[in-house]
């Protein structure tokens, strides 16, 4: 029997988290790209056959990635460094034609399987890549979310498989078109959200031999991997605080696992030293959209709070009073999840604002009667 380790690391949902936060009376840090770099090139060192896989929303979250609309994100991911990334939804927030140019930007692979354009049956990216690792075959390929047609609905020429089952048979397509070759692993690389997740693994058959599928979406934090249909699923919560970690023992004969370990490990600076010289990098565009931003727009009476998206909060109510007052509308409806900070004030700045709401979207307002009203609440 001829077997192998491997280490994979995987993070998700990153949104822009570049930067540590202090923690605590004892000023530890948490987070942020430069530790987690630092652990990075550190179990790089350490172990001999390491692969680090991003599983969607590098982009959108904090005010360095959409002032420079996602240009910087993908700057910064070229310095990680990652072995393959799959799409997230919030990696068409700045439109399809910019995705295409942060897509030739990239030094990584960015896989996908279920994006077509449609007048010319043609996937929009690259559908799968195979990894060649102390001469093991290891094939990626990425599923994404059907909320990515919100974002891609005004284009005609792109279409998606909406389905899990349409999904699940671009999955088997793929695998089957390499089932006479020697693939000793095969991980999905999916943004559909961890109870899917579950429900993709049951769709696919065990012929097409996938081993593992490392998620995001639904910023699920997980005590160990759920196993599904004899397959592994696993998932890194939300932002830089931690980072998943997989050690695998591949056997070449069966190209099964048959040994493996999994934690979610926090980062913080116990964990590895940062990584200085990308903190440097980091700093470059920090300085620039603080000079931008820094300037003081209004003060509050209190703190406004935004603690969860499936209540009436403070800060919740604050935007939609303020997209109420700009749209001379009665009522605002506003997506709670657009609301990106936890709180604001009472002072405030404007990259405070831009932080809390950065999306460059427009406000429709509609002309009802009182009965259609009624009839929309009740």
């Amino acid at each position: 029997m001829k077997t192998k380790k491997f280490t994979i690391l995987h993070s998700n949902d990153m949104h822009g988290d570049f930067l540590a936060e202090v923690q605590g009376a004892e000023g530890k840090l948490i987070g942020g790209l430069s530790l987690l770099s630092g652990y990075i090139n550190k179990v790089r060192e350490e172990e001999e056959n390491v692969l680090f896989v991003i599983s969607g929303d590098m982009v959108q979250g904090s005010l360095i990635d959409s002032e420079y609309k996602g240009i910087s994100t993908i700057e910064i991911m070229n310095y990680l460094a990652p072995d393959v990334v799959a799409l997230g939804n919030h990696e068409f927030d700045y439109g399809l034609p910019h995705l295409l140019f942060l897509e030739k930007m990239a030094n990584f692979p960015i896989v996908n399987a279920n994006l077509y354009i449609k007048q010319y049956n043609k996937r929009l990216m690259r559908p799968f890549i195979i990894l060649k690792k102390a001469g093991f075959d290891i094939l990626f390929t990425g599923i994404i979310t059907e909320k990515v047609m919100d974002s891609l609905k005004q284009d005609s020429l792109i279409g998606s498989f909406i389905s899990l089952e349409e999904a699940s048979i671009e999955v088997g397509k793929i695998t089957n078109a390499y089932k006479n070759d020697d693939i000793d692993l095969t991980i999905l690389l999916t943004h559909i959200g961890f109870e899917s997740d579950i429900e993709l693994a049951g769709l696919l058959k065990k012929e097409w031999g996938v081993d593992i599928i490392i998620g995001g979406h639904s910023h699920t934090v997980l005590e160990k991997p759920y196993e599904e249909n004899s397959i592994l699923i696993a998932q890194a919560g939300v932002g830089t605080d931690q980072i998943g970690r997989f050690d695998i023992v591949v056997d070449d004969d069966t190209n099964s696992i048959v040994d493996y370990s999994w934690k979610l490990i926090p980062v913080d600076n116990k964990l590895a030293e940062p990584d200085k010289r990308l903190e440097a990098f980091i700093d470059s565009f920090k300085d620039e959209v603080d000079r931008k931003y820094n300037t003081i727009i209004c003060k509050l009476a209190t703190v406004h709070t935004h603690p969860a998206r499936e209540r009436e909060t403070p800060l919740g109510n604050l935007i939609a009073d303020a997209l109420a007052s700009a749209a001379e509308s009665d009522v605002m409806l506003v997506g709670s999840g657009s609301i990106r900070s936890k709180e604001m004030g009472p002072l405030v700045t404007l990259r405070d604002l831009m932080t809390c709401f950065p999306f460059d979207d427009v406000l429709t307002r509609y002309t009802v009667n009182g009965s259609k009203l009624w009839r929309i609440f009740w």
